[in-house]
């Protein structure tokens, strides 16, 4: 349900620009729509973006409208389908085009888009239809004109098909009403409309209403919106919800026939609250601050707001009501993004206890300072609950509650080889095993965690989670208990503790699944993943995805069953791959669990540093940098020389690359007896050090925030991961500053009006609707771990209570996971021994 390979774009640095004070004045005295200096349309509190955004699959691109602080459209475009899909076909998108002089912009769009026809990490099935055309939008006083020209007209089969969509985010609409010309009614909590069959025998939704108007949420100053037909033809209002579940509601008008200029004209009228200005939003973590650290609130304004209220910070008294503990300036920081914020310096109180920000008339959630902040509530919902619930070939149990029953039993299947598959995987010609397209491989149905959102288990994922809870249960000693995981039944009960480290189990689990498919196969598998789109898309319990039961194929030459009969083939296909870094990569994560497993699980303790060494030795090419975690890894479990060796001859690459090894390298310090080594290593942590000083300044959140399209969370976990490395083993250069900033930032204090913790069920308040695999029942994984607030092209920080938006609300394994649990663990450890 998501594109998978953007979760590594998500933590791409991109620079986002700053609206200038002219363009802002500008705006606040005009009497209607202007283009600011971000290129977009704006008129008090509304803004109309065109193709600053380049996600529809997402929900982002095309035309889109935020209305007095909300998002309240996007993907003004012409599609091929009333309500498309994921894996609809969408226009390749041109440049933006900016006429500062009359305000219009434009940019080219054309179909198909040759880029991801048929190819591509997910391919996208174009039809036999070719053209092109241009989108304007251009202000017209408080509204804006949506234009679009086509090079010619559509072929005549294409007439009644093609037309320009425009999606309402339904979230805020449930309950509230519109009207259609003489129609009216509510946007409905769910899909209701009737479905029916169109003449090519496809699936499509009834419209809730058609006319030439339509005004929506005619109540609210806030919400209403008007849109006008101008070109002829009628608007269709249409919910997406009755085909997708991640739908929105649709208005549609369909591009007639012979027509070219002004194929499509619509008259957009959001309204706009004269004066309107955003809240201020008081940011702290919603979980708390121990009394040693520093605690700064963030206090995002809105770009006009000129007033400086006072900030106080008050204790919630036991017998009720607040007492004023600190009430002092603020510090103005500055402009980020569209807002300006000021910073409210709190550090020197550290009386345990509960509190609030106040800032004027506005407060901020309880959060408590106390030594223990970390200690319980806090990471311990991702270990007890989280990680048990995405075990895969598991059933788990809750008291009365399954997560889910058995699930996947009869992996895996050799995928086709010259086959892509719809979610990135890739079968080359030959299986690179001995095993045959579509022959059953053993040992893959044991261990793993389906990956969040999905239900596939891919092997980097994998190897992630065991790195990082091997160094989590290394540093920290990790002996909590409160699961019963059995191997042997292949069941799990939450909040049943059973006398064995829930950290080492999970490990173990993690290293069945990559330990058992390297001996099978002689190498570790791509990933595993569901063979057809209908069973990808399945939303509840992973149990009812297969038979369970390895698929038998008909000895008479029989077809076999359809999926969904008993015997049919509709096992998980497992990938290959030759990817000798990524082998490297897993294998790294195989020689640090070899520690941790002697005296849990010997014989897997063996294995791991068996496969890790034959890795090192198979893998011919130099790929120094990509070494480097293997051999620092080995290292430390052999203390053989050859890995030292390794290390010191390859100082100046390490040392050139420090921002992706000084964090790993720092464990070696004590291990390699070679002074130039050290002297290197220590110079390049310095400047390191330099560059993440500077960037500390580039956001009043002391950490980079420069998300792509994924919120950036779990890039902003990350660095805060390597900073505790870097603290640890380089303490008289890095202080421990930036790791508990960027553990503040996922626990609240991000931007956005929405101040959740990016952790589900952690901090006063969190991610209670989130993308896990029960996200249809709007609800969550306790201990899951978000993506976090989006960035809404070019400025706008977005984190909505939808739980269908995987940029913003998905869970991942792997270091998504691990590297908050490791954090919080860190700041426990490191703040209660100063």
């Amino acid at each position: 349900m998501k594109y998978k390979h953007l979760l590594k774009l998500a933590f791409i640095c991109m620079a986002v620009s700053i609206n200038t004070a002219v363009y802002a004045q500008n705006a606040k005295k005009t009497t209607g729509m202007v283009l600011n200096s971000q290129e977009y349309l704006e008129y008090q509190g509304v803004n109309v973006m065109l193709a600053h955004d380049f996600y529809p699959e997402g929900h982002q691109g095309g035309v889109g409208v935020i209305q007095n602080g909300q998002r309240v459209a996007t993907n003004g475009d012409i599609r091929l389908e009333p309500t498309p899909g994921q894996w609809s076909p969408i226009p390749k998108v041109g440049k933006r085009v900016v006429d500062t002089k009359t305000g219009e912009i434009s940019v080219r769009m054309e179909y198909p888009n040759e880029a991801i026809d048929r190819k591509g990490f997910n391919p996208v099935i174009y039809p036999d239809l070719k053209f092109a055309y241009n989108i304007r939008v251009l202000p017209v006083g408080k509204a804006f004109k949506i234009i679009v020209d086509l090079d010619k007209p559509l072929p005549d089969d294409w007439i009644g098909k093609v037309g320009f969509n425009f999606e309402l985010f339904p979230g805020i609409l449930f309950g509230k009403s519109y009207y259609m010309d003489q129609q009216f009614g509510v946007f409905p909590q769910q899909g209701n409309d009737q479905v029916y069959k169109d003449s090519d025998g496809d699936f499509q939704v009834t419209p809730m209403a058609s006319g030439k108007t339509l005004t929506i949420v005619p109540e609210s100053d806030k919400q209403r919106m008007t849109i006008q037909n101008l070109s002829g033809g009628n608007l269709e209002l249409i919910d997406g919800r009755s085909k997708y579940n991640n739908g929105w509601f649709v208005v549609r008008s369909l591009v007639a026939k012979g027509a070219t200029k002004n194929a499509i004209e619509w008259l957009v009228t959001p309204h706009a609250i004269e004066g309107w200005q955003s809240d201020p939003v008081i940011q702290v973590s919603e979980v708390g601050y121990h009394p040693d650290q520093k605690k700064i609130a963030v206090i995002e304004l809105d770009k006009h707001d000129t007033k400086k209220l006072s900030a106080s910070l008050l204790r919630i008294k036991e017998d009720g009501g607040f007492e004023t503990v600190l009430s002092t300036g603020t510090k103005d920081w500055g402009d980020f993004l569209r807002y300006h914020y000021l910073q409210f310096d709190f550090s020197a109180i550290k009386k345990p206890g509960m509190y609030v920000v106040s800032y004027g008339s506005f407060k901020t959630h309880p959060f408590q300072i106390s030594k223990d902040v970390y200690a319980n509530n806090v990471w311990q919902p991702t270990l007890e609950y989280f990680l048990p619930v995405q075990m895969c070939h598991m059933k788990v149990k809750d008291n009365y509650r399954i997560w889910h029953g058995f699930c996947h039993m009869d992996d895996a299947r050799m995928a086709p080889t010259d086959s892509d598959h719809f979610d990135g995987y890739i079968q080359g010609h030959s299986t690179l095993t001995k095993y045959a397209p579509g022959q059953t491989v053993p040992g893959l149905n044991k261990g793993g965690w389906h990956d969040a959102g999905d239900f596939d288990l891919r092997i980097e994922s994998q190897a992630e989670t065991v790195h990082g809870l091997t160094l989590a249960y290394e540093q920290f000693n990790v002996k909590y208990d409160n699961t019963t995981i059995d191997q042997a039944t292949q069941t799990v009960d939450i909040q049943k503790p059973d006398g064995k480290p829930d950290v080492l189990q999970q490990i173990e689990h993690g290293l069945l699944t990559i330990v058992g498919g390297y001996e099978s196969m002689g190498r570790f598998y791509r990933g595993m993943i569901e063979p057809t789109l209908p069973q990808y898309t399945i939303l509840g319990d992973a149990a009812n995805i297969t038979d369970n039961k390895p698929y038998v194929a008909p000895v008479n030459g029989a077809a076999p069953p359809a999926v969904g009969l008993p015997n049919s083939p509709d096992d998980r296909w497992v990938f290959t791959e030759d990817n000798p870094e990524r082998s490297l990569e897993t294998a790294a994560a195989l020689a640090a669990a070899n520690r941790v497993m002697k005296g849990f699980n010997d014989t897997l303790a063996t294995q791991c540093l068996q496969i890790a060494e034959e890795v090192w030795k198979n893998i011919k090419e130099k790929r120094e940098l990509s070494r480097v975690p293997l051999a620092v890894e080995l290292l430390v479990t052999t203390g053989k020389k050859e890995y030292a060796d390794f290390l010191v001859a390859h100082t100046q690459a390490i040392a050139q690359h420090i921002n992706n090894t000084g964090w790993l390298v720092g464990r070696t310090m004590a291990l390699i007896n070679d002074q130039t080594y050290h002297n290197v290593i220590t110079q390049a942590v310095a400047k390191l050090y330099a560059q993440v000083k500077l960037d500390g300044t580039k956001t009043p959140y002391s950490v980079p925030y420069q998300p792509d399209i994924w919120g950036a969370g779990w890039g902003i976990q990350n660095f805060g991961y390597k900073q505790y490395f870097l603290y640890k083993y380089f303490p008289t250069i890095f202080p421990d500053d930036y790791m508990l900033a960027s553990i503040n930032f996922v626990l609240g204090c991000h931007p956005g009006s929405n101040t959740a913790s990016f952790v589900s069920g952690v901090g006063s308040k969190s991610m209670t609707t989130a993308y896990g695999f029960n996200r249809a029942d709007w609800s969550y994984i306790p201990g899951g771990i978000t993506s976090g607030t989006a960035l809404i092209r070019p400025d706008f920080p977005e984190l909505l209570n939808w739980p269908f938006l995987w940029q913003q609300g998905e869970y991942v394994l792997g270091g998504g996971t691990t590297d908050y649990l490791f954090l919080i663990l860190a700041a426990n450890d490191i703040l209660n021994k100063k």
